[in-house]
């Protein structure tokens, strides 16, 4: 199976490489996130309602107060969905700004957390980087949204139950999310593990060694991942965050059968 994956990458290398969207920053834009606020989400989430997995309810439903709370505060139009899986209830809190009609930016981020056996015990983890940091992202959008209104409608999400059992099923918070929208949808970005940062050589890693040859060894960037179809979308996201010009911004196109395209909100 990895041998075959790897005859499929090298036959679509062309591909990402042709399709791969080197851009023109847009013109640079003053700082306005909060590095304050960011951490405070994180460390809340990583420690007051640590853990987020399946298993612990309580402190999901925790996560969801605090996030609809932020939502709220920030001006938005919020609303609780259900998300009817056994072991529930889950919740995703969907934030909107903007015109309540016609096409729709969808921003989102999961905010529970995974667990695994080691050794045969349950182990949890924190959740900093996936996907804490997400949700922090995703509430200081909505902080900077309440200071100006869009003219195309805004929605963020925070979806429930993306992490496994859940993951790869219609279970999945996103899913449910998606199912139910009945706006045309312009565009979907999702937040998902955007807090790591490694400037260390060799801190990178690929799903196969031949995209070392296009993208950094360090993990020290932003990466903007989407499908072949998505390049337009891939092009508009990566010019606005190099016009930050404070961390280095690398983007990719590439088919679904890539490891980690299709990764958590993306099925």
């Amino acid at each position: 199976m990895n041998f075959a994956f790897i005859i499929l990458f090298l036959f679509s290398l062309p591909l990402i490489i042709f399709y791969q969207p080197w851009v023109n920053a847009l013109p640079p834009t003053p700082r306005h996130a909060s590095p304050e606020q960011l951490e405070k989400t994180v460390r809340y989430l990583t420690q007051t309602v640590h853990p987020r997995s399946a298993d612990n309810i309580d402190n999901l439903n925790r996560s969801a107060e605090y996030i609809k709370e932020v939502f709220i505060s920030n001006g938005a139009r919020v609303t609780a969905q259900d998300v009817p899986i056994t072991g529930g209830p889950y919740k995703n809190i969907v934030a909107n700004y903007g015109p309540a009609d016609g096409p729709l930016i969808i921003i989102g981020a999961h905010y529970d957390s995974v667990s695994s056996y080691e050794n045969d015990q349950l182990t949890y983890t924190p959740g900093a980087d996936d996907n804490a940091s997400g949700v922090a992202g995703l509430l200081e959008l909505a902080r900077l949204l309440q200071q100006q209104t869009p003219g195309i409608g805004v929605q963020l999400v925070a979806y429930a139950s993306e992490e496994p059992p859940f993951f790869r099923s219609d279970e999945m918070g996103s899913a449910v999310h998606a199912a139910s929208l009945e706006r045309p949808v312009k565009l979907m970005i999702a937040l998902e593990m955007i807090g790591y940062y490694d400037s260390t050589p060799g801190s990178q890693d690929y799903p196969y060694p031949a995209m070392s040859w296009l993208y950094p060894d360090r993990g020290d960037f932003i990466a903007v991942v989407g499908r072949m179809q998505d390049i337009n979308a891939v092009r508009q996201v990566k010019a606005a965050l190099l016009s930050s010009r404070d961390l280095s911004v690398y983007s990719m196109n590439a088919p679904g059968f890539i490891p980690g395209i299709d990764f958590s909100d993306h099925l």
